[in-house]
């Protein structure tokens, strides 16, 4: 798997100061997508071991507040096999800091169907994160004041209550992330 890019203190892809990655490699094309060069799965750098230490010793500093993960697309089945073991380390180390997800793949029609990527490697990082935005970016939704999404489909899943409860549990903005 290879990486795009790694933002060591991004403040706008999530609450707080974060590290953010963005994976490299992406089915979806979303029409006008602020990211088009992660489409190609071969762009970037390689995702080392390397690269898991530096996140990993990036993360440390209290004022970081998480991780977030972009793209590209991580549910991609050749991103999601490698990031799948990665989130679940980074979780065991910071079980108080928040990992965050985008996704332009659908929760319940793309990802729990396992018709996108492997259901199995996709449960083990839904359990990781605490927060899926989910969605295609759709340009005619584009809405400039929504927070943390760019179109008005895409939604903020709470993943921790949504998984415990089995159903939907969506961020509305009073809630503290």
């Amino acid at each position: 798997m290879n990486y795009a890019k790694i933002k060591w203190f991004d403040v706008s892809n999530g609450p707080g100061v974060r590290v953010s990655m963005y994976v490299s490699g992406c089915r979806n094309h979303c029409k006008n997508c602020f990211n088009p060069e992660t489409w190609d799965f071969g762009y970037g750098e390689p995702f080392t071991r390397e690269v898991e230490d530096a996140i990993i010793k990036g993360m440390q500093p209290e004022h970081i507040k998480g991780f977030t993960l972009l793209g590209g697309e991580p549910f991609e089945p050749e991103n999601a096999a490698v990031l799948a073991p990665f989130l679940e380390r980074l979780r065991a180390q910071y079980p108080d800091k928040s990992i965050w997800c985008f996704t332009g793949n659908d929760y319940e029609a793309d990802l729990l169907t396992g018709k996108k990527c492997e259901i199995k490697t996709v449960m083990r990082m839904l359990k990781t994160l605490d927060v899926l935005v989910d969605g295609k970016f759709v340009e005619e939704l584009k809405d400039l004041n929504l927070l943390f999404r760019g179109s008005s489909n895409q939604r903020i899943i709470l993943m921790k209550p949504t998984l415990k409860k089995d159903e939907l549990v969506l961020w509305d903005e009073k809630t503290v992330i």
